[in-house]
């Protein structure tokens, strides 16, 4: 098995263009946001384990992963210029970590505050999660301030890990209930090299679906943490969307470093029945409320849609560990999907406010409240909020925005693939990258790379896209065009990026027999604060005449499109007969990251086609 490497983000400069300015408004308002929220709601005063009943803001069981992937997020940061203000919080939080780890390596601040007879009781109570985390954070810290204390501290943690689950088999469960920690010890095993943790996290994918320990009480149950069959049985995505992503990750990793085809070929399988049938077009997935997960293929309502913003990221880890395995445009185009679409609505323009879920429909009428009903169907939420009672999605938005850069390229000995399209230079071996562009504004991508004579630069041409022009010769395999580098390469790449229409399988129920409006790899949505009549009877037309329009506010262009509306006025019968025509008007569309900033509103992602 060939085995492709990473040119990480801490390589890579990204110097202008759509995500400096998403990167500059991550460091300077939402992980400063974050950590304020997370402070206030007591996430960094339980490192301290001194709460005690009839005190506020009791722990919870994943605290410990909220402050972690905060201080993830800074870490990354620091790779790009000092901050000083939240390091020295992080310092803080790292102080009462190592304070509060017990004598045997055991670090939970609920378990050992709140419950501490408890441990390593109840599969489902995210101990492993927590500390898969804290591994990450500790990897990435290490990293980016050379200091590794932290580091230090997870290894003795993983150390105890293994001795209890591997060695005494002493838990009352084999593998965690939360997957997590599977790829954060391949994680630490690339910053020790301590072949141990790999190996743990090996035993962790191999016993999954096969340990009568972890067997739940029903069928859901096992499929809700993926524990239905083994990893290498598996063939359809199953259960918590976003554990199920984190285990594929897991999983990819080991497939890689063992040479394992058959758990290769597991992991294609999943990642080909998630694209293929159970992902939206925004790149969102886990489509139901009820246990945040996948359900049946196909199935994929709008109105209702869960699509949980940590699931979109943990799709991107997915993917762009299969293009570890293998560079397939398929796994590139799918990170670019949830990228700009399904991952990105779920923090607000001015990165205070998040989503947990994004929904492709709003319709204000039916977010009442009356009387009669004494529950009301769930509906996502309308409009972002600073904080959640569950806040996983904030500090995972602010990891994947601060670390973006890590989705760009992979690479072996003679070929460097460019999977995404970001203005940036890149170290890459002796030699450079730079890549000037406002994709996905536009489709034009500048190129120069130095230093890196005799290598094959192969550049994505994404699947949306129909027609692109190379300003040098090029071969296409397989949805890369392969450009032979000199010692110093000018390219011009330009994606052609009109607006367009596109469809779903005609068994996507919500969907069918209509169209969602795209530019480039980013969806469009019709928000009702932009039309001057009812958005709920609006239809597109087709063929589809669209002008592009500059908009700085929303940081894309919006879309101006001929539409129909319904002709009747609110002084019709409640039912009559169809004799009026629909009348002509203008929709105006915004990028679909981009809705509900503005405040409550109706919205639609897709819209019923007329036919011109």
């Amino acid at each position: 098995m060939k085995k492709y490497e990473s040119i990480p983000f801490y390589e890579i400069r990204i110097d202008g263009g759509f995500w400096q300015k998403r990167q500059k408004v991550n460091r300077e308002v939402t992980m400063p946001s974050v950590l304020k929220q997370f402070t206030d709601t007591g996430r960094f005063a339980a490192l301290r384990c001194a709460w005690r009943d009839g005190m506020p803001n009791k722990p919870h069981i994943f605290y410990d992963s909220d402050v972690a992937k905060w201080i993830e997020s800074v870490a990354y940061a620091l790779e790009q210029g000092p901050m000083p203000e939240l390091e020295m919080a992080a310092e803080k939080a790292i102080d009462e970590i190592e304070k509060h780890q017990c004598a045997d390596g055991y670090i939970n601040s609920y378990f050992t505050g709140v419950e501490p007879s408890m441990r390593w009781k109840r599969r489902w109570a995210h101990e492993l999660y927590c500390a898969g985390h804290l591994m990450e954070a500790a990897v990435a810290w290490y990293h980016a301030t050379g200091r590794d204390r932290f580091l230090k501290i997870m290894c003795r943690y993983a150390d105890y890990i293994e001795k209890v689950f591997r060695e005494e088999g002493s838990a009352a469960f084999t593998t965690p209930g939360h997957e997590e920690i599977e790829l954060a010890l391949v994680r630490l095993y690339y910053a020790t090299g301590e072949k141990r943790y790999l190996e743990l996290s090996k035993f962790f994918i191999d016993h999954r679906g096969s340990s009568p320990l972890d067997w739940e009480e029903n069928e859901w149950a096992r499929r809700y943490n993926q524990s239905h069959v083994p990893a290498r049985e598996q063939t359809t995505a199953e259960g918590h969307s976003v554990r199920a992503c984190y285990y594929y990750s897991g999983m990819a990793d080991i497939a890689r470093e063992y040479g394992d085809a058959e758990l290769e070929a597991a992991c294609e399988r999943l990642f080909d029945n998630i694209a293929e049938k159970r992902m939206y077009v925004t790149g969102g997935i886990g489509s139901s409320t009820y246990g945040e997960a996948f359900t049946i293929d196909y199935d994929l309502p709008s109105e209702i849609a869960y699509t949980e913003t940590c699931a979109a990221i943990a799709l991107c880890f997915f993917a762009r560990r299969m293009l570890l395995l293998n560079p397939k445009r398929k796994y590139a185009d799918a990170i670019e999907r949830a990228l700009y679409n399904g991952f990105l609505s779920g923090v607000s323009l001015d990165g205070r406010e998040f989503f947990y879920t994004n929904p492709l429909e709003i319709t204000l009428a039916h977010h009442f409240e009356h009387p009669s009903y004494k529950e009301r169907e769930w509906l996502p939420d309308m409009q972002r909020v600073e904080v959640f009672s569950c806040s996983c999605c904030p500090p995972n938005v602010t990891r994947l925005i601060a670390s973006v850069g890590d989705y760009i390229y992979t690479q072996d000995t003679d070929m460097v693939y460019m999977h995404q399209y970001i203005a940036h230079n890149a170290q890459i071996g002796s030699g450079s990258i730079h890549v000037s562009t406002d994709y996905p504004a536009n489709g034009s991508i500048e190129i120069t790379a130095q230093g890196l004579l005799g290598k094959t630069l192969a550049l994505r041409i994404p699947g949306w896209c129909r027609d692109f022009t190379l300003s040098v010769p090029y071969v296409m395999k397989e949805g890369y065009a392969f450009v032979t580098l000199s010692d110093e390469t000018k390219i011009v790449l330009n994606l052609d990026m009109p607006a367009y229409l596109v469809k779903a399988n005609a068994k996507v129920a919500d969907a069918s027999g209509k169209a969602a409006l795209m530019r480039g790899p980013v969806v469009y949505c019709l928000e009702g604060v932009d039309n001057a009549f009812p958005i709920t009877g609006a239809a597109v037309c087709a063929p589809l005449q669209a002008k592009v329009l500059d908009n700085c506010e929303l940081g894309l262009p919006m879309i101006e499109t001929t539409g129909t509306v319904p002709a009747d006025t609110e002084a019709a019968p409640l039912y009559s007969p169809l004799d009026t025509l629909p009348k002509d008007v203008p929709l105006r569309f915004i990028p679909y990251y981009a809705f509900a900033n503005r405040g409550e509103s109706d919205m639609r992602v897709w819209l019923p086609i007329q036919r011109s």
